[in-house]
């Protein structure tokens, strides 16, 4: 079973943009994520630990400006937590090894896939794509990635 953990080596090597969002629970702005009309098939993970986070089957066009999917991939690589900043109460999701900020949950997604919408900044993930999946030391999780 592989190991995930937070190294001060992968948080050195994000960009300022990076930095901000994963350590520092920023948002990156609407329609600007690198990953949002992403299709290709494969799997999202944390930029900072590489814990397998979302499978591009999950991922769905929300219309909200960020990369929306219905359930992570490994419930148990996710942490929710109350956020009250902004004058507003949402769940924040955060990776469970990694400690980064990835965005928040919200309960407004397709009701047949659950009711959920993990609205998720591009700039907290890295996309593998199917075809690389086994040669990163994802080849567990092929099977919950279409195409």
């Amino acid at each position: 079973m592989k190991t995930y953990h937070r190294s001060q080596s992968a948080i050195d090597a994000l960009t300022d943009e990076q930095y901000r969002i994963t350590q520092n629970a920023g948002t990156e702005r609407a329609g600007t994520g690198a990953l949002l009309y992403n299709k290709t098939p494969g799997l999202y993970v944390d930029i900072v630990s590489g814990e397998p986070l979302f499978a591009s089957a999950d991922k769905y066009e929300s219309g909200c400006g960020w990369p929306s999917f219905v359930k992570p991939i490994e419930a148990a690589h996710i942490v929710e937590l109350i956020d009250t900043s902004h004058g507003m109460q949402r769940v924040e999701v955060r990776s469970r090894f990694g400690d980064s900020h990835l965005g928040h949950v919200f309960p407004d997604g397709p009701r047949e896939r659950g009711g959920l919408r993990y609205c998720i900044n591009s700039a907290a993930l890295r996309f593998i794509p199917k075809s690389e999946m086994v040669a990163a030391g994802y080849g567990d999780y092929l099977d919950q990635i279409e195409g």
